[in-house]
């Protein structure tokens, strides 16, 4: 009999029970911010509050936390610093007019530095070995006096590998660059203190770590040239014009309050479900393989690929049992092409193709991942039923 098992957290989380609390209660607190009455400083200072609490969570100072509209807004932001018109807060001064980024960022950055090298700057692409990690002896050769600036995500959204950021931001501001990591995934998983990375802008979203959809924030370390995205208003110390969204801001301020206070306790509980997941799929299961570092990497993130079987048809067979799954990056679905942080491993477009991506959450069980583990054998099995071309190499 079926029954409802979500483990597809990386493309977002449900609303932690405090944070539907809280979104509730601020479902009256109607005032603009920006107003002087006494409507107006009540919103004022739920944003601050909450501005407080997300800036204590990653390590910052208040003042370092800008609040966006969502992950992706925050590094579109970063990244239109560097050909920001006014000379000021550009990033590309000196000649330093060249972008570094990996082959395996989230989309938003891909598209991002593809639209500013169709304006002539240069991007540099550094690729990443198998599990994921960047290639250190290519990072360094192409870091240089002309790098303005380096974003490189600190855990990756589809196989969970989490790089060195530290020592990346490290050898970038030995040239001079600014330093930029998405770190979206990671923020509400593992431990992120912008001071220990040393970093120079970082990027959260709220819905990542059991908070509301459509808020997120940016780090930007004080003195780092800046330059909004959003202009028009003064919002944000007129950083990112708009009207704040009291709603989400309150719930994002709640959520981070909510896993300072539950992260660490819940950390080795999703390692536990994420290993007997990985070792209960290889042994029920022929013609497997695990991608991503096996250690250095989120502990709820858990990517397979199964030969003979297509990532799609597992995904819906799976959920026919009440088990939510993906095929990799909500933000890629609508694409028919397989990952492109599959294929930068070096995984052969087949194997891409058959890959699903699992991801534990807070409200996971070990009942649940029974489930899936007596549950996915009979889906690969019956998916690779259909498929003659693995039939013919099993035989």
């Amino acid at each position: 009999m079926s029954r409802p098992v979500y483990m597809d957290n990386n493309a977002t989380t449900p609303l932690h029970p405090q944070v539907r609390e809280t979104l509730v209660e601020a479902l009256d607190i109607f005032g603009n911010p920006s107003s002087l009455h006494g409507l107006g400083r009540t919103a004022r200072q739920r944003v601050e509050e909450a501005r407080q609490e997300v800036a204590a969570f990653l390590g910052a100072s208040p003042d370092e936390i800008i609040f966006m509209g969502s992950g992706s807004e925050a590094n579109n932001t970063v990244l239109s610093i560097v050909t920001c018109p006014s000379g000021a807060c550009s990033l590309a001064a000196d000649g330093a007019n060249e972008i570094v980024t990996s082959t395996i960022e989230h989309p938003c950055i891909l598209e991002s530095v593809k639209c500013l090298e169709e304006r002539g700057l240069t991007v540099r692409y550094v690729n990443v070995d198998s599990d994921g990690k960047i290639d250190l002896d290519e990072y360094k050769s192409v870091v240089s006096e002309r790098t303005s600036l380096v974003s490189v995500m600190l855990a990756n959204n589809e196989i969970g590998t989490i790089q060195d950021v530290r020592m990346l931001a490290g050898i970038a501001h030995e040239y001079g660059a600014q330093f930029h990591t998405d770190a979206v995934q990671a923020v509400g998983t593992v431990p992120v203190d912008v001071r220990e990375l040393d970093v120079d802008f970082l990027t959260v979203s709220a819905h990542k770590m059991y908070g509301p959809k459509g808020v997120g924030a940016l780090m930007v370390r004080k003195g780092v040239p800046f330059c909004p995205l959003i202009r028009g208003g003064h919002q944000e110390k007129g950083r990112r014009a708009g009207t704040e969204n009291t709603l989400g801001i309150s719930g994002f301020g709640k959520a981070a309050e909510m896993r300072a206070l539950e992260m660490k306790a819940e950390e080795p509980r999703l390692r536990e479900m994420r290993e007997r997941l990985r070792d209960g799929i290889r042994d029920r299961i022929p013609d497997v393989r695990i991608v991503g570092h096996p250690t250095d990497c989120l502990p709820n993130t858990l990517n397979v690929t199964f030969d003979g079987a297509e990532g799609e048809s597992i995904l819906l067979y799976l959920d026919l049992a009440g088990i939510a799954v993906s095929t990799g990056s909500a933000c890629a679905s609508g694409s028919l092409e397989p990952s492109h942080v599959l294929l930068a491993t070096g995984l052969p477009m087949e194997c891409a193709h058959g890959s699903i991506r699992i991801s534990l959450g807070r409200e996971n069980t070990m009942d649940d991942v029974t489930y899936v583990l007596d549950t996915l054998p009979g889906v690969i099995e019956r998916i690779r039923a259909m498929s003659t071309t693995y039939q013919r190499r099993a035989a």
